[in-house]
């Protein structure tokens, strides 16, 4: 009787495959990787994207009155697509800025973060053999999740051209030739990604560069997903131009946005999308059959916080204001610091992120011939390991055939208290030292 029991127990163990065929090949992440080593090892972390600052006080009072309160309905479910005081302002904040009525009830959707919604819109849109234009480099999860969706990847990358009178680059300097941008489109596009404020490179595309965008999405019958969350994020008075405000775009655009980036609440986790109705009523679809709901109480203080922000828009002590220039400073003081030691800074438009030429390091971290891992990579784990400074390869935002023609820069958030900031001013110098010391 045992000898049969142990059979079947063996017999019961799976030996079929189980993981789904869509799920082949993503399985690796960067920022799992990053993260751990930067928790083991670093002394200073300016690599994964969230400010060590707190958000406004304003936002956590909304949020300690939401939970504290006498409106014990916070504490429940609200409506399933938005909490309905979010999707109001929401509307009538992003209608401001469009110039377009929006109905809050159908032209405004709560997501778990951006993150989710750009997941909806790659299930909600994308089928099996669908091609998707993906601009490089681009936010990492853009090209899994389009590979999960069924689509295939097109990747158009932004060529860097040297600046003029020895000049620092400006993420400007980056940009898409329109030739190559044109022959990605074909029958089988389905979709556009477009990040701008762009995640890595901070570049904020010209209002030229998105009438280009534009005008091959209307001739090529083509949505567009644009991830907006650094939208407020803007140095040296730069404009952030909304695509889906010029000609012929608002038809096929979904906004994408985020309190996250938005307050400095990366944790809270609450996410919008803003189109017409015939693009959302498919996002609610994949909203009410994956998670149904998001958090009452985080809506809740997010739609005062906007409301606050509607009453002090473009005055000087409104948030939005005051956040980009704190930020421009500290953008200021990094590419300061790096230049100071060698790592060429490419100057950021926007959004939390400078990306930095390592070249003049190389000999820190020599060249492993044939090696798969392309160098930046290699670079950064050897300085978290041995600096104790995090950063992440920007080889990381490119696709795998593309990995290795941009691999000596890597990325640094300058979202961080002062303290931290002058912490890695302080490794940076030391190692600069230790370089030129006989």
């Amino acid at each position: 009787l045992q000898t049969h029991s142990l059979s079947l127990s063996l017999q019961a163990k799976m030996s079929r495959p189980v993981q789904a065929q869509r799920l082949a090949g993503i399985d690796k992440n960067i920022w799992v990787e990053f993260v751990k080593l930067a928790a083991t090892y670093s002394t200073v972390n300016l690599g994964q994207g969230f400010p060590d600052f707190p958000p406004p006080d304003f936002l956590k009072e909304a949020f300690v009155r939401a939970l504290s309160g006498e409106d014990h309905m916070l504490h429940q479910y609200t409506r399933a697509f938005g909490h309905p005081p979010l999707v109001k302002i929401l509307a009538q904040f992003f209608g401001k800025l469009l110039g377009r009525d929006l109905d809050p009830m159908t032209d405004v959707m709560v997501t778990v973060g951006a993150y989710q919604a750009l997941f909806y819109c790659f299930q909600a849109f994308v089928d099996e053999g669908d091609e998707v234009i993906i601009i490089e480099p681009f936010f990492d999860c853009y090209e899994p999740m389009v590979k999960m969706a069924g689509g295939t990847p097109v990747f158009v990358p932004l060529r860097p051209k040297a600046p003029k009178d020895g000049k620092l680059m400006s993420s400007a300097d980056w940009q898409l030739d329109p030739a190559e941008l044109a022959s990605k489109f074909s029958k089988r596009t389905k979709a556009i990604v477009l990040n701008s404020p762009n995640n890595p490179l901070g570049k904020v595309f010209s209002r030229g560069e998105l009438e280009l965008i534009a005008d091959l999405c209307v001739k090529h019958d083509i949505l567009c997903i644009s991830d907006e969350v650094y939208e407020w994020l803007v140095y040296d008075g730069k404009e952030h131009v909304r695509i889906a405000s010029l000609q012929g775009m608002w038809d096929r655009t979904v906004i994408i946005g985020s309190a996250g980036k938005t307050f400095s609440a990366t944790g809270w986790k609450v996410g919008w999308t803003v189109g017409p109705n015939r693009l959302l009523q498919h996002l609610r679809t994949m909203h009410q059959n994956s998670v149904y709901h998001c958090a009452t109480a985080a809506q809740e203080a997010v739609a005062q916080g906007f409301q606050r922000e509607l009453e002090h828009y473009r005055k000087p002590d409104s948030y939005f204001v005051q956040l980009a220039k704190e930020l421009q400073q500290k953008r200021d003081w990094l590419v300061q610091s790096l230049d100071a030691v060698g790592m060429k800074p490419i100057v950021p438009e926007g959004t939390y992120f400078l990306v930095a030429d390592i070249s003049e390091f190389k000999s820190d971290v020599p060249d492993v011939p044939d090696s798969d891992e392309p160098y930046d990579s290699r670079f950064a784990k050897w300085m978290v390991k041995n600096k104790g400074l995090a950063a992440i390869p920007l080889s990381a935002f490119y696709c795998a055939s593309h990995k290795n023609n941009y691999n000596h820069f890597i990325r640094f958030c300058f979202a961080k208290e002062e303290a931290t900031l002058r912490a890695a001013n302080d490794i940076l110098q030391k190692w600069k030292r230790e370089k030129t010391s006989p």
